[in-house]
């Protein structure tokens, strides 16, 4: 991420939008006790999460970023584990559920988005839940992330991209500046 996108995913600004939209993407959604967050950045999210679930993994591809959530999650149920998201270092069927929020668009190409959808799928158990969010084209993202990884989801085609890597029970709403997902692996 660029240095403008870096501060503003640590802003309070920013923090007050998770709030709003985290309850609305999850929307009851039963998560389970073994989380995967992908993504977390500089970990928001992982904290508005972390009071609701027993443990978290968080996957976090970005050294720096991975290294500060890990000192600010000492002696909590969240663990960082560095690595990418595409080639995940976890054991088949091994979470209860998993998130991901405005990550998706910093993956570098539409091809390793779906690589990325298949290793959730792998990692999660039968009946386990993906939920998550991602922001809408706009000219205001396209300034937020210049000189940075902008590959946007369409939330048209996202569906059947979800039920192509093996989800079911795949759901998606678009909102005023981003869109919510749900999908489940079979049973």
């Amino acid at each position: 991420m660029n240095r403008i996108h870096r501060w503003l995913c640590r802003s309070a600004a920013w923090k007050r939008t998770l709030e709003q939209r985290i309850p609305w993407v999850l929307g009851g959604a039963n998560l389970g006790q073994n989380v995967l967050e992908i993504g977390p950045g500089p970990g928001l999210t992982t904290d508005l999460l972390r009071s609701n679930v027993a443990r978290i993994i968080a996957l976090e591809i970005d050294p720096a970023l991975a290294r500060l959530l890990q000192a600010r999650s000492r002696d909590s149920n969240v663990r960082v584990v560095r690595g990418d998201a595409t080639l995940m270092p976890f054991q088949n069927a091994q979470f209860s559920g998993a998130v991901s929020f405005t990550m998706l668009h910093h993956v570098p190409s539409k091809e390793l988005q779906d690589k990325l959808l298949r290793e959730v799928r792998r990692v999660l158990m039968p009946g386990a839940i993906f939920a998550g969010m991602d922001s809408l084209q706009s000219f205001s993202m396209r300034i937020i992330h210049v000189w940075d990884t902008l590959v946007p989801v369409n939330p048209k085609t996202f569906c059947s991209r979800l039920q192509a890597a093996g989800f079911h029970d795949v759901s998606l709403e678009i909102g005023a500046q981003c869109f919510r997902f749900c999908a489940r692996v079979p049973l």
